[in-house]
């Protein structure tokens, strides 16, 4: 009797604190700040909505869904999906095909907003700079439907590549139907359009720099190329650690536009990914299962490689969490 009336007494204790600190803590910071969570507020339904709520939609991948029964009545099947998955020949060039390009994309594509970035720190004509920003800001703007055809008409047989090869001596190439261009077009056609937008958080976080650390440099007699390796780039070193942990989430998740509106029926050996399978056998062929399963297979090989590169990163301080 006396264990548990001291029990009661530890429950009702708990709960006091947690309720004082409700009053005290998180209800008197809203009334305070209310305008700001006001503000949050449409961010935070968002995500409740598009984010959280679809999340109860990965159930099945463990079910042979029917459409026409919904989510509960849909028999379940365990982990059948994902068998059919991992036995399928077709599955296993989409994952290499996937897992190559997004390397090739890490390798060239997620430095060269870094690289572009530093270079547009030493333009010192403000006007200069202004104008070569906004220029490469613009191709973020368009959409891959409006780049993909700007591609095809560049490399076309009669296209200004060829134009030129031709005027070298050169033959002319269809570069759009040849497995061995493919991967690059994607890669050099993806930091066209994004490069100047990713610079966007890299001369935000060179302009937060200290510019007596600079000033002190200049007085030592560093270069500016020496104070670029030995200032800006270590002060950068942060914010491309925390760009390089989301990209590393999203490993498998190469965009759905850019490569199906730069793939044809020549190319689909080497640049069919796993969006695009999942767009012919989920929307096309109507297999819900089969590609919520590999959704799934997608964010659990994403948080495995995140996981491991914040412990790495951790070891520098500059980890997630």
């Amino acid at each position: 009797m006396d264990g548990q009336i001291k029990n009661e007494q530890v429950i009702t204790q708990r709960a006091g604190f947690w309720y004082r600190l409700l009053q005290n803590g998180l209800i008197k910071n809203v009334r305070r700040h209310w305008m700001l969570y006001l503000m949050i507020l449409p961010g935070i339904i968002y995500y409740i909505v598009f984010k959280y709520i679809p999340l109860l939609g990965s159930v099945i991948a463990f079910q042979d869904f029917q459409i026409f029964k919904g989510i509960f009545a849909s028999p379940w099947v365990g982990l059948e999906n994902f068998k059919t998955l991992l036995h399928y020949q077709d599955f296993h060039e989409v994952l290499r095909n996937t897992a190559l390009i997004a390397l090739y994309q890490l390798i060239f594509q997620f430095p060269a907003p870094i690289i572009l970035a530093l270079l547009f720190n030493e333009i010192r004509l403000l006007i200069v700079k202004k104008t070569v920003q906004s220029l490469f800001y613009l191709p973020h703007f368009l959409s891959w439907v409006v780049v993909g055809g700007i591609v095809f008409e560049l490399l076309a047989n009669q296209g200004i590549v060829n134009a030129i090869r031709e005027m070298l001596g050169f033959e002319p190439i269809l570069f759009m139907q040849e497995e061995a261009y493919f991967r690059t077009i994607v890669v050099i056609s993806g930091i066209w359009k994004e490069v100047g937008w990713g610079t966007i958080i890299y001369l935000a976080a060179i302009t937060a720099i200290n510019p007596s650390l600079y000033e002190a440099a200049v007085i030592d007699g560093a270069s500016r190329f020496k104070q670029t390796i030995y200032i800006t780039l270590p002060l950068l070193l942060p914010t491309i650690s925390v760009l390089f942990l989301l990209n590393i989430g999203n490993f498998l998740e190469l965009g759905f536009d850019q490569i199906f509106n730069l793939l044809t029926p020549m190319t689909y050996s080497v640049g069919d990914i796993i969006e695009t399978y999942v767009y012919r056998a989920g929307v096309l062929q109507g297999q819900y299962s089969l590609t919520t399963a590999i959704g799934l297979f997608q964010s659990v090989i994403g948080f495995a490689l995140l996981w491991i590169f914040n412990r790495l990163a951790r070891k520098s301080e500059q980890g997630l969490w």
